[in-house]
């Protein structure tokens, strides 16, 4: 208890700062058609390059947006490190989440995460709210912005 109690403690002190930021990924074709196959949403302007820079004002093909937000576990265990005596995290669902700009085939994106809230559930979790944005390299624009709960089982 008195760890999870001290973990929270120092969390509040985080609240409404940047506590992580991830590793610049590459999202390339193969990445966006294993995905389309998988999902099987297969639209061309996923996986049609030709036809892509045709017909869409992208001059590419994009990734699909839940391509870009299944990929917030990834930032999430790039940029945070595990809490002491953390047994697993859970992803505990989702606020809000808005598709800002597409991701084009190989572009660079990265995960931000800003504390918004911390709260201690029990003697064992611990609840995390956090503000992702996945930036896209070279762009103002981010691709995606959510608010994302995450609870820490101890």
């Amino acid at each position: 208890m008195d760890n999870i109690t001290n973990i929270v403690g120092e969390y509040k002190n985080k609240i409404d700062t940047v506590v992580g930021i991830s590793s610049w990924i590459t999202i390339d074709q193969k990445m966006i058609n294993d995905f389309a196959s998988i999902t099987m949403d297969n639209q061309f302007i996923h996986i049609s390059p030709e036809r892509a820079v045709k017909e869409t004002p992208f001059g590419s093909t994009i990734a699909h947006g839940f391509l870009i937000l299944s990929l917030s576990t990834k930032f999430y265990n790039d940029a945070l490190e595990n809490l002491p005596g953390e047994k697993m995290g859970i992803n505990y669902g989702f606020d809000k989440i808005r598709f800002v700009s597409p991701v084009k085939c190989n572009d660079n994106i990265r995960g931000v995460f800003k504390l918004q809230n911390v709260k201690q559930r029990s003697d064992k979790e611990i609840l995390f709210s956090f503000k992702l944005t996945t930036e896209v390299l070279g762009k103002d624009k981010p691709a995606l912005v959510c608010n994302w709960l995450s609870l820490s089982v101890f």
